[in-house]
């Protein structure tokens, strides 16, 4: 009896083991299909109102509250258009005054028409203007892109605007990551107001 007895109490025993193995592993793939479902889920537009922004305590409770949070989004994104405008003037302004800063007459040195004489990317070229043919006219060919030099007050400043700037991009970003449709329009129409009030200005420090 004992002999017949002792091999039954180990198959038992694995039987179990393997029962609680496979529950195991259908819990665990289940827990792996629900998460993977819930991310499926969550990349679809949706349009509930009680959609948090930013934190769970900007979370829209009535119609009123969903309506103001999307008129912010509408003025971020347009400000975010405005920085754009405004660091694009700006990187003309300082390009203006670098190229202002390289006719700067200094006593003792040679002036503009010797050293244009002496520049080998300088041609000299003959131009018909209101007072007749002018023979000493020198057009300077730029070859290749010059880097213009660190400046303590301009690099800051354009450091700072450039941050600013992707700030604002990253919340703009954030919205639409919401899935939400309300958030998503919200942001459109903000670049669309924003580009037509000042989208003219954004290519001014393109070359």
């Amino acid at each position: 009896m004992a002999s017949s007895s002792s091999p039954s109490f180990p198959r038992h025993e694995g039987h179990s083991m393997d029962g609680m193995g496979d529950m195991g592993n259908s819990s665990t793939s289940g827990g792996h299909d629900g998460s993977m479902g819930s991310m499926m889920m969550a990349m679809v537009f949706q349009t509930q109102t009680a959609t948090p922004l930013y934190s769970s305590a900007w979370t829209p409770g009535s119609a009123g509250a969903y309506a103001g949070t999307c008129i912010f989004l509408v003025v971020l994104a347009v400000v975010a258009r405005l920085l754009l405008a405004a660091r694009a003037l700006q990187e003309a302004r300082w390009l203006d005054r670098d190229l202002g800063r390289r006719y700067v007459a200094a006593p003792g040195k040679a002036s503009l028409a010797e050293a244009l004489s002496r520049d080998p990317d300088a041609k000299q070229h003959v131009a018909l203007s209101v007072n007749g043919v002018e023979e000493s006219v020198c057009v300077v060919e730029r070859r290749g892109h010059v880097a213009r030099p660190w400046r303590f007050s301009v690099d800051p400043v354009r450091a700072v605007m450039d941050t600013v700037i992707v700030g604002v991009g990253y919340l703009l970003m954030l919205a639409v990551m919401t899935m939400n449709v309300g958030y998503f329009m919200s942001v459109l129409a903000g670049v669309f107001i924003g580009s037509l009030a000042v989208g003219r200005y954004s290519g001014v420090g393109e070359h």
